[in-house]
């Protein structure tokens, strides 16, 4: 089988898990594949030091850059369409969508390519922007052959759409650096982090309230916050608990990995999921997760073997998760069962052969 990938974002998980496929592709003999990247994507130099043939495209840096790139995009989608009939790939595959991919996914679909996006999410995210949201999802389906989701949630998504349209069911799996051992000194209090983009629905607010009741029973417990965002806009007064850390600004790929290696517990305290990165990566670094019953949440954790789920999306049974969590015995047991799906997960060898496996069944 012969693969194109195709990714023009430049940062984040598109970029990580574009890097870990095309490794998984460079080790084999038998799958011949070429990638179409944006220029700027920030881990172009570890994704060309794959051996893999790359088609530096020139996207955009800024919101400016966004809006004057429009006049390149008929350019560009052409580019793409002549590296891709050159090529004669079995399957484009989309490993996630670009603000420009609507407009050019179809022509993809018109010169006779197999296209195949992964679909991340199938519903826009509480608080986040959705114009246009709906407009851009079923351009990208009406194009496509097949699809890739990563939850059922999200397959039932697409089902709701496009019912007949062939949906191959995978894993996310773990899309950043192996983590490094990270020593914690004698004496430390429990650390619990909650690491990625700061946005409304991941429930911030609702760590906030749970961090209340959990933190007069653990007074030497610690909750570090990090990543991109504004926290305090999100849930007022969480700066000022007794015991939080807030650390803001864009979270480069290693020291994401670094500080999730470095927590006792992963926190995910979301109110809406399709699937999350960090879940992966916290096992991928023997580290269990507290999260919500929501979305895909509910289906990359093992309730009681390598992480707990509250019982409900409220502070209250949130907080309870934690105090469960905070038991070192029974999070000991959590761990392990975190390093045992940690291995699976990062098995990028085994997903590229589930991917192909799926390709060939359409």
């Amino acid at each position: 089988m012969r693969l194109l990938l195709w990714y023009w974002g430049r940062r984040g998980g598109g970029a990580q898990q574009t890097l870990a496929l095309a490794a998984a592709l460079a080790r084999r003999n038998d799958t011949p594949a070429v990638l179409s990247l944006s220029a700027q994507c920030e881990l172009m130099t570890e994704i060309r030091a794959t051996g893999l043939p790359v088609d530096a495209v020139p996207t955009y840096r800024s919101a400016a850059g966004f809006a004057t790139g429009f006049l390149r995009v008929p350019a560009l989608a052409q580019r793409l369409r002549r590296q891709a009939l050159a090529f004669r790939p079995d399957a484009v595959i989309s490993v996630m969508t670009h603000l420009w991919t609507p407009l050019i996914a179809p022509g993809l679909k018109r010169a006779g390519l197999r296209y195949v996006p992964m679909v991340h999410d199938a519903e826009p995210h509480p608080g986040d922007p959705a114009l246009f949201w709906e407009w851009r999802l079923m351009r990208e389906l009406d194009a496509a052959e097949s699809a890739i989701a990563f939850s059922d949630s999200v397959a039932a998504g697409i089902h709701r759409r496009r019912p007949t349209l062939r949906v191959h069911r995978l894993s996310l799996g773990a899309i950043m650096p192996a983590a490094p051992e990270v020593a914690r000194r004698p004496g430390e209090g429990l650390l619990f982090v909650n690491a990625g983009r700061m946005r409304a629905y991941k429930g911030l607010d609702l760590l906030r309230d749970a961090w209340r009741l959990f933190q007069p029973r653990f007074p030497a417990a610690q909750l570090l916050v990090a990543g991109e965002g504004d926290a305090e806009a999100l849930a007022p007064g969480l700066a000022a608990l007794p015991g939080v850390k807030l650390r803001a600004g864009w979270l480069p790929e290693a020291e994401m990995a670094r500080l999730v290696a470095s927590a006792d517990a992963v926190v995910l305290p979301y109110r809406e999921a399709s699937q999350s990165g960090v879940a992966p990566l916290a096992h991928a670094a023997g580290v269990p997760v507290v999260a919500t019953p929501v979305g895909g949440l509910a289906e990359q954790l093992q309730d009681g073997i390598d992480g707990l789920l509250a019982r409900a999306v409220t502070p209250e049974a949130f907080a309870e998760a934690m105090m469960v969590m905070a038991d070192a015995d029974r999070r000991a047991r959590l761990a392990a069962g975190a390093r045992a799906a940690g291995l699976r997960l990062s098995d990028w060898d085994g997903m590229l052969d589930r991917l192909l496996a799926a390709l060939a069944t359409a």
